[in-house]
């Protein structure tokens, strides 16, 4: 008998009465794991009065995001111009609470190399890339949520291919005043310098983050290794790693 045919198998109060009996001791699978909007309505209690999405795109990603924070502001920061410039205006234009910044994220305000073969993957760089280079305006997430005076807390997107260490090199004040970080995290090393996954958890443990979620887990088409995912940070103080246990039902620390 194959498990699908033996769970049909099982009486319906049976398994009503299974279910309520694994709810009340914690074991309780979580409904909508795989997506951003599973995540965030997890995380009810987090406050967040400006979103900060950098690799913002064409402002798909904040779009989505206003389902749960409508109230919120919204920065937008995106390198490529060319590809996104036109619907970014038109994503502020539909959208009082939304102002984007036509430049790419870093550990400084200048330039930078940016590879412009994809439209929704490019990456910044300190070195020319071999084709498809450009160079475009650098900024500072510190020094764009000062001259734009974006209001705290902050929850700080990052969908930027790698160059993620930078970034939030460059966002050390914004990171002290953020309740939330959204970051897409890779279990290879995609160039130089860019950390994975496991590093990344490091980098951001040592500044004050932990992971508290994840969602989106992308496998590669050739050998199906796991590639990348959405990571979810949290600060170190949020209730919910005051424990370690797994059934948190009971002690109350965490929804």
């Amino acid at each position: 008998m194959t498990a699908d045919v033996w769970t049909r198998a099982i009486p319906l109060p049976l398994k009503r009465f299974a279910a309520r009996y694994l709810e009340r001791r914690g074991y309780v699978r979580s409904a909508g794991a795989t997506n951003i909007h599973g995540v965030m309505s997890r995380r009810p209690e987090v406050p967040v009065e400006s979103v900060i999405d950098i690799g913002a795109s064409d402002g798909r990603w904040s779009a989505e995001l206003m389902r749960h924070f409508p109230g919120a502001s919204y920065l937008l920061v995106e390198a490529q111009e060319a590809a996104h410039g036109e619907a970014l205006r038109q994503f502020k234009a539909a959208h009082r609470n939304v102002d984007y910044v036509l430049a790419a994220a870093g550990d400084r305000d200048g330039e930078v190399h940016f590879d412009a073969s994809d439209p929704f993957g490019g990456v910044a760089s300190p070195a020319p890339f071999p084709r498809n280079d450009i160079v475009v305006q650098m900024a500072a997430v510190d020094t764009l949520v000062r001259e734009r005076s974006v209001r705290p807390p902050f929850l700080l997107k990052l969908d930027t291919h790698g160059f993620e260490a930078p970034i939030l090199e460059g966002a050390r004040e914004t990171l002290r005043q953020s309740s939330m970080l959204v970051i897409e995290a890779y279990n290879f090393t995609l160039r130089p310098g860019c950390l994975r996954f496991y590093e990344l958890c490091q980098f951001l443990e040592a500044r004050g983050f932990r992971c508290v979620d994840l969602f989106d887990i992308l496998h590669r088409p050739g050998d199906h290794a796991f590639w990348q995912m959405d990571m979810v940070f949290v600060p170190l103080s949020h209730p919910a790693f005051q424990s370690n246990e797994y059934a948190l039902g009971s002690i109350g620390v965490c929804p």
